[in-house]
């Protein structure tokens, strides 16, 4: 898809703006989205994805004031590994190393809720390769659905879940 603005490089930028209900999509360049930069919250002449995902994402827990002092050495997060600060990570969008995510944990957690809606990733199986797998992780499911249905006392629908959950533990048993 060609850049909506020049018309000649292709998009990289595909962004959605919703105000007031009424739609406006832009396909644009990674030049022509820095060059409007004031459509796009974050936006700078140094304009990059990560920037823009930065930016969205609100990265930086603490609000930063323009041409106030920095924050004392001993409260800026720092890997040991690495030597990188949570606001170089928030600048780049990326780790230096393994540790960073140890490192800085706490202020993650917030941010993957907010991305994956949860903490835990429950990925996706293979349809060819994963046979047994898909039906561990669906009784894994059904077992969850069984236990909310008793905990609302619609025992009906739990008992029909419990008849699923034994099917498909009999077709795990049978070779």
């Amino acid at each position: 898809m060609i850049c909506q603005e020049c018309g000649q490089k292709p998009a990289t930028l595909h962004f959605t703006k919703i105000v007031n209900g009424e739609k406006t999509e832009f396909r644009l360049c990674e030049s022509c989205a820095g060059e409007k930069g004031d459509m796009f919250a974050g936006a700078s002449p140094n304009f990059s994805i990560h920037h823009l995902l930065s930016g969205l994402l609100k990265f930086d827990a603490a609000p930063s004031v323009t041409g106030s002092d920095p924050p004392p050495a001993e409260t800026v997060a720092r890997c040991e590994t690495c030597g990188l600060t949570y606001a170089q990570f928030s600048k780049s969008g990326r780790f230096g190393c393994v540790d960073c995510y140890q490192q800085f944990a706490q202020r993650l957690g917030p941010i993957f809720r907010r991305i994956h809606g949860n903490m835990q990733h429950s990925g996706k199986v293979p349809r060819r390769a994963g046979g047994v797998i898909r039906i561990r992780k669906e009784i894994n499911d059904l077992k969850r659905q069984l236990q909310q249905s008793i905990e609302s006392e619609e025992f009906e629908q739990a008992a029909a879940i419990r008849d699923q959950i034994k099917d498909l533990e009999k077709q795990l048993a049978s070779p």
